[in-house]
């Protein structure tokens, strides 16, 4: 598969796409073929290399926010089927075509949304709603 990889740590002149292994879900993982992503602080902070990925993550692909569908299903995952359409975060690796995360950390896409859409929402949409509605209590009308 193909995947935008931090050649060097040098902001995005360090990026190139190359072609990397197609990743494998393990127990309760899925793989998501992801048909777009977002760029956040945490991405262009990683491409100068100062934020590393966590353990279980690809160190040299960024991204955090993904919208796709289930390509693969890892075993005793039940909650999901090939084809749903989803969307989520994941500790990194989503600029590219595929991405595997936990199935726990996984949502069914709206209909309503497009997949650019539902990808620019985990990280910063509901990082911002849940501060202001779910912590500070402010009302949506």
């Amino acid at each position: 598969m193909r995947a935008i990889v931090i050649a060097s740590p040098t902001g995005f002149e360090g990026l190139e796409v190359r072609n990397v292994a197609l990743p494998v879900p393990g127990k309760g993982e899925v793989r998501v073929e992801v048909r777009a992503t977002a760029v956040n602080r945490a991405d262009l902070i990683q491409t100068l290399g100062l934020y590393p990925a966590p353990p279980d993550s690809p160190a040299d692909i960024p991204g955090l926010e993904y919208a796709g569908v289930i390509g693969a299903l890892g075993e005793g995952v039940t909650d999901f089927a090939l084809g749903d359409r989803v969307f989520g975060l994941a500790g990194g690796g989503t600029y590219a075509e595929a991405v595997v995360v936990h199935a726990r950390t996984v949502t069914p896409m709206p209909k309503r949304l497009t997949f650019v859409e539902a990808a620019s929402m985990p990280e910063a949409f509901i990082t911002a709603y849940d501060a202001m509605v779910t912590q500070g209590g402010a009302v949506c009308r």
